[in-house]
């Protein structure tokens, strides 16, 4: 495969701050989003960000709280509309130009979702392999065979112990809800998996293992994930490329070593030095 190489500009700053990012990629990006904004009230949570994700990649988004990082999320995953922007995934030519049943049909089989609080995934008082059983559902999916195969097929990916299949997530762990949400939100195999502070809140050991079934399921099926977080030690772990966000903007991107190795950006810089 011929090397490309791509100059990726960092927003605000001079021509000696451009970085030279080196692309193994010959295909068009599976995902493709341009000048999305979004302003809650007097608040600009997102302006003007532009991000592309390639099959099989893993993108982080870092930043601080208040950063617009998960703002992004939400509309990638078209629970909002934006104030300004396109978003291109696979064949679709404008997601946010479709009709609300569109999307929600471009949600259910392209876009998974994993939550920090799995309140927001999950029903917690329904099985767990109910929970992944509805998202079936909702695709249309009504043979209980099939629902119950799928539930074990999903679950067991996850590393989920399956002697606690029917159990609530209201009865689980933090670590095994987050299980239950990535076993829900890789059910129909979607394109492009979206992680939400997917570690947060779990202890050191917990996170490790649910690091390596994240690992283990990108490498199995080569979905392109985006990820949101952070705890740059995650991002390193998991991340290709990386693009930081400070008040809504994108201040610089680039690979994942390159970038938390020798960041350019003064804000990028501080977030770097304050997990040494």
């Amino acid at each position: 495969m011929t090397e490309l190489t791509m100059t990726e500009r960092i927003p605000g700053r001079a021509a000696p701050a451009e970085r030279e990012v080196p692309r193994l990629m010959t295909a068009p990006p599976l995902l493709r989003a341009e000048g999305l904004s979004k302003r809650y009230g007097s608040v600009q949570a997102v302006r003007e960000v532009s991000l592309d994700l390639y099959a099989g990649e893993v993108l982080g988004i870092v930043g601080e709280s208040g950063s617009g990082k998960s703002s992004v999320l939400r509309l990638l995953n078209l629970e909002e509309a934006p104030d300004a922007g396109r978003y291109h995934l696979g064949e679709h030519q404008d997601l946010f130009a479709l009709s609300r049943r569109q999307q929600r049909e471009a949600r259910v089989r392209d876009i998974g979702i994993v939550y920090q609080n799995p309140h927001l995934g999950l029903r917690l008082r329904h099985s767990s392999s109910g929970n992944i059983a509805e998202r079936l559902l909702i695709a249309g999916e009504r043979r209980f065979q099939t629902l119950r195969e799928a539930a074990v097929t999903s679950l067991s990916a996850s590393e989920f112990p399956l002697s606690r299949l029917d159990d609530p997530p209201l009865t689980l762990s933090g670590g095994m809800q987050q299980r239950v949400q990535l076993a829900k939100a890789t059910a129909l195999k979607p394109r492009l998996l979206l992680l939400d502070e997917p570690t947060t809140g779990l202890d050191v050991s917990v996170q490790a293992r649910v690091l390596d079934t994240l690992r283990h399921l990108q490498a199995e099926r080569a979905v392109s994930i985006l990820i949101v977080s952070h705890d740059l030690g995650v991002i390193r772990t998991l991340a290709d490329r990386v693009i930081v966000m400070r008040g809504g903007e994108v201040v610089e991107r680039g690979l994942t070593d390159q970038v938390l190795e020798d960041p350019q950006h003064a804000y990028t810089q501080q977030l770097v030095h304050a997990k040494l």
